[in-house]
Parts: C-alpha cells; sequence; structure tokens
C-alpha cells in the first residue's frame, strides 16, 4: 500500500513502512488521535531511552496488532498480557533487551504503577520504562474503524451507516465491536442489507445507541 500524503487526516492513515496490513487474521491499523503518539514512539526504537516500552489500552483497540506489527519490523519481542509470563521470566527479558538491543514491547490493560509486583528489581525497573497510551477513539476513528470491522467480515454497508452511529454511541471500542456484531446477526436473520434503517432498529431495540439523540446532527466530514 502507497504511503499516505502528509496533508491527509491522521484518522485516514494507514502506517507506513508496511504497518497498513498485519498477518493473515489481521485488518488494517487505523491511526488517529487516540492512537498516534504510542504509533510514532513505536516507530522510533532508537529513540528510546530504555529498550523496553509498556503499551496500554482498552482491549479492542487495535494493541496486540500493534504489537504483532512492532515485532515484524523490528524484530523486536512482545510480551501481550504483563501477566502471561512469570516475573522472572519478564525480568529477564527485560535484561536481555538492554543487553542485546533488541526492542522488548509489554502489551498491558493498565500501566506498570498498577501492577502488583512482588519482585523488587523488577519493579525497579519497570518504573523506568516509558508507557504509551492508547485513548478510546475519535469521531473519523470511530467512523472508519466501524467500516474497516464490516469490511473484515465481508460485509457491504451503505456510507451513512457509520456516519449514523458514531454521534450516538458510547464512545468505546468495547462498543464498537459490540454494534458491528449485532448489526451483523441482524443482516444475517433478516437477510437485509445494513442500512440506516436497519441500523436504527437493530441498536435501538438492543439499547446500544442514546434514543435521545436520535436528532443529533451528522459529525463533520473527515475526508
Amino acid at each position: 500500500m502507497a504511503r499516505a500524503p502528509r496533508d491527509r487526516p491522521a484518522s485516514q492513515i494507514a502506517l507506513p513502512l508496511d504497518w497498513s496490513a498485519g498477518g493473515a487474521n489481521d485488518g488494517p491499523l487505523l491511526v488517529g488521535t487516540s492512537n498516534a503518539d504510542a504509533v510514532r514512539y513505536l516507530r522510533h526504537v532508537s529513540t528510546w531511552p530504555v529498550r523496553t516500552a509498556v503499551l496500554t489500552g482498552p482491549r479492542g483497540s487495535g494493541r496486540s496488532l500493534m504489537g504483532r506489527l512492532f515485532a515484524r519490523e523490528t524484530g523486536g519481542r512482545v510480551i501481550d498480557g504483563h501477566d502471561s509470563v512469570p516475573e522472572e521470566a519478564m525480568f529477564h527479558a527485560w535484561n536481555a533487551a538492554q543487553a542485546s538491543g533488541t526492542p522488548l514491547l509489554i502489551v498491558a490493560d493498565a500501566p506498570p504503577a498498577d501492577w502488583q509486583v512482588a519482585l523488587p528489581d523488577l519493579a525497579s525497573r519497570l518504573r523506568a520504562v516509558p508507557v504509551l497510551t492508547i485513548g478510546e477513539p475519535d469521531d473519523c476513528l470511530a467512523r472508519d474503524l466501524i467500516e474497516a470491522l464490516f469490511a473484515q467480515r465481508g460485509m457491504a454497508i451503505s456510507p451513512e451507516v457509520a456516519s449514523y452511529i458514531v454521534p450516538r454511541m458510547e464512545r468505546s471500542y468495547a462498543m464498537l465491536h459490540r454494534i458491528v456484531a449485532a448489526l451483523d446477526a441482524a443482516s444475517l436473520e433478516q437477510g437485509r442489507r445494513v442500512g440506516v434503517r436497519l441500523t436504527r432498529e437493530t441498536l435501538l431495540s438492543q439499547g446500544l445507541i442514546d434514543p435521545d439523540l436520535l436528532e443529533r446532527q451528522e459529525p463533520g466530514q473527515c475526508r
């Protein structure tokens, strides 16, 4: 995929350096204001003050995909879930990263300050580790993610669907996934294309959008 032009909005950028696609089961990684700083840091390993970083963010935010792309492009190691390995193993991984220069990325639900670390040597090292945070999606990124999630399911939706959903939904990655799954199921059950009418009926009946916002104006153009 060609590198995006410099003047395109951040939410429209699929990462250069082959970060625009993951493995066989991955979709594209889209970048918006919520994850741009983390992406920028991961792409500049040579500037890291230590050879380890922690990436945190909500589940469903693409943090694991970012880890896989990071490992593929840098040859670094990724620990997906700080509690997925024993503390001694993480301690040795931290030391190995510093000794070899091969970067280590730890993906976690929360920053190290919130972990219950029993090993003093590991705790002291983690205090020096930069923490990258993915926030909840902005309007443009939420719209793009809805379209991407439908595309991953091989579903065509009318262009108005994402624009209808975004201003009426709880702003979270978890809700994005719930909404797409609900519309996928409704479309299959009713044999209807996902358009605004089916979207409104389904999401209202399941309480996935705010009925008080039905008349809210659509968000501004992202492109």
